[in-house]
Parts: structure tokens; sequence; C-alpha cells
């Protein structure tokens, strides 16, 4: 397998947001995209420099916390215009693009806050899904478990 050197690994994040009715977003990627074009996922993407570089280090030796963070809440607010609660992390996954470049993918999910679904280039289509009910989309592999385990997170919080 071939792997292109100049990007070792592209670090991605995707967010499982969660309204307090036991609904979930779910959004459908542009036919344009690299990867599982056309699928349907939650929101997310991929960290750039941007998401620390021109904030200032939060340490004296130059480096910066919580740049994920960043990352996860510019990503939702580009794809879909909406406010989090705090991002908790669920797992990670790799994978490899078609274009051979390796992804890093960092799960997380977070409460909805506030907003009006809104679509950028990257999001063709989205809808609020209860865990049962995302099993009848074409959800990218791994996605519907995904959301089921936040929702049994969820269900052993509130007991």
């Amino acid at each position: 397998m071939e792997i292109k050197e100049k990007e070792l690994h592209r670090i991605a994040t995707t967010t499982i947001i969660y309204r307090d009715d036991g609904k979930y977003l779910i959004t459908r990627r542009s036919l344009e995209k690299k990867a599982f074009p056309g699928k349907w996922t939650v929101p997310g993407g991929g960290l750039s420099i941007d998401d620390y570089i021109a904030m200032p280090p939060t340490t004296a030796a130059g480096q910066w916390y919580n740049a994920l963070e960043s990352c996860i809440r510019r990503e939702i607010k580009e794809e879909v215009g909406l406010e989090i609660g705090k991002p908790e992390y669920l797992l990670d996954l790799t994978f490899i693009r078609p274009d051979q470049v390796p992804v890093l993918v960092l799960s997380y999910h977070a409460r909805y806050l506030s907003g009006e679904v809104k679509h950028d280039e990257d999001t063709i289509d989205s809808t609020w899904v209860t865990a049962e009910e995302a099993k009848a989309f074409d959800l990218i592999e791994g996605i519907v478990e995904e959301i089921e385990m936040v929702d049994q997170l969820l269900k052993k919080s509130f007991k």
C-alpha cells in the first residue's frame, strides 16, 4: 500500500450531537467528498493548524491546550450552524482514505445548546433521529453503533 508522504496522518473529529428529547443529529455528506461521498454520518472534520496557531499559547513553552475542542466547535458551527456543550471523548478509529491518506478520527459526543441547523458545502442533508431510527439510514459503518453507545451512556447517567 502506497501512503502519501506529505501527510502522515489526517486528524479528524466527529461529534454525536444529542438533544434532551433523545434525538441525535445525522448529516449527509456531499457527493464531492473524498471519503464516503453521499453517506450519512455525524458532523465533524479535520484539525487545522488554524484551530490554535492564531490563539495565544496556553503554556510558557508555546503549546496549546484544547485544540481538538476548538476544532470540534469550529467544524460544527461551519457544517451545521449549532452551538454545543462540552465535548466528551467517546472513541477513536483509523482508516485509509481512497487517496491513500491515513486518517485518525477522534469521536466525541456533546449536548445540543442552540441554533438552527444550516448546511455548508460539505453537508447536503440532515435530520434528528432516535438511536433506533438511525438504523434506517445509509450511515458510514460504525456510526449507528457509536450513536447507540452514546444513547446507553446518557440513559445510565440519567438513572
